[in-house]
């Protein structure tokens, strides 16, 4: 029997590799021969850097960046197909656990690290870069990755702006003379799970905004601030995206970048599997084995778990679900997974869910193995 296993990570406990071998650990007790194949996948957001890189056989670059309030970090990024397509995490430069959430600022991170980052893949020549805009401490839709590429955000008096959302209040001209030659001439995609508009109550900073640690009043602020970015972009590139779906991904991150060229947005989960060319390694398969920390009816918009069932029921072949826990709102799972399962044991605290993760989930796996095995 050849059995796929492709989940995504188990927040905050294990990554998708680590929850990929214990699915493999807990089936090979009842399919000791089967022929597994792991897949470990993401959706845009944090493990997508090592995911495609792992699953291509790519190349992982590190180097130190500015974090999102300016301190320094060690941020990875990774080269993929022959070193024409750098993969950049948003979450590795100017992510939101790189600060503790008692020193959060929104209304002053920056993207500017994640712009050094694609500064270094511009300059080894890539052709294509692949942005991953999940887990990000960002609210500047973009302009510090704008800043680091070379454009400057000027105020009234001709002054760079300050880095930050909030600043972006005072911006009176972008000047686009010292943009980096290259920046303009790669294909640009963007990988994000979220097609939530840059503006308005369901923008970047009146969704997204309270999660990096801002007030009811700093997210009034923000918005304003990102409002008046969109409308001043107008006289760049002839087009209002305070409304565009998917631009308020990553803290508004594609306006920045759609200041210089027309970004690709596309759900995560595509990315990954086109890239790890998922649908030809499905030839032969007898199953799939997907997951992800907890499964319900989000799931179905853009989350892992459901491209691979998309791409496994495409072929006819039979799906199992295994995740960290299962949400009251399963509507709709059944449509593409022929089982799922939840791994938490009883009533526990978080602490003790996170802690045992491994060994409850290898012990389902292993369950799940022997009722398949009676059944045939």
């Amino acid at each position: 029997m050849k059995i796929i296993i492709a989940p995504d990570s188990f927040k905050e406990s294990l990554n998708a590799e680590q929850v990929a071998n214990a699915i493999k650990t807990g089936f090979s007790q009842h399919y000791p021969d089967a022929d597994y194949h792991l897949m470990p996948i993401a959706d845009g957001g944090e493990g997508t850097l090592d995911t495609l890189v792992s699953n291509t056989q790519g190349e992982i670059k590190t180097r130190q960046v500015q974090g999102p309030l300016g301190d320094k970090v060690m941020a990875r990024w990774g080269l993929i197909n022959q070193g024409q397509c750098a993969v950049i995490e948003m979450a590795e430069a100017s992510g939101i656990a790189l600060t503790p959430a008692n020193k959060r600022q929104v209304l002053y991170a920056s993207s500017f690290g994640t712009g050094e980052l694609i500064l270094e893949a511009l300059n080894l020549g890539v052709e294509q870069i692949i942005l991953c805009l999940g887990g990000s401490a960002t609210n500047d839709a973009g302009a510090g990755i704008a800043q680091a590429l070379g454009i400057q955000l000027l105020d009234k008096t001709g002054r760079e702006l300050q880095k930050g959302g909030a600043a972006l209040s005072q911006l009176a001209s972008i000047d686009l003379s010292s943009l980096h030659p290259r920046a303009s001439q790669v294909n640009w995609l963007l990988a994000c799970d979220v097609d939530n508009p840059l503006c308005g109550d369901q923008g970047a900073s009146a969704v997204f905004g309270p999660q990096k640690g801002a007030t009811p009043h700093e997210v009034k602020t923000l918005d304003s601030a990102l409002s008046h970015f969109a409308q001043q972009a107008i006289t760049v590139i002839n087009k209002d995206h305070s409304h565009t779906p998917g631009f308020g991904a990553a803290g508004g991150t594609a306006l920045g970048i759609a200041l210089f060229t027309n970004p690709q947005l596309k759900p995560g989960i595509e990315i990954v599997l086109q890239a790890s060319q998922f649908e030809q390694h499905l030839n032969g398969v007898d199953l799939v084995i997907t997951g992800e920390g907890q499964m319900d009816y989000q799931t179905l918009h853009g989350k892992a778990p459901f491209g691979v069932a998309q791409a496994a029921k495409k072929k006819g072949i039979k799906v199992i679900a295994i995740s960290g826990s299962i949400g009251s709102d399963t509507s709709g799972l059944d449509g593409y997974f022929d089982a799922v399962f939840g791994t938490t044991r009883a009533s526990q605290t978080l602490d003790k869910v996170l802690e045992e993760a491994e060994d409850n989930l290898t012990r389902v796996a292993c369950n799940v193995a022997a009722i398949l095995k009676l059944s045939l």
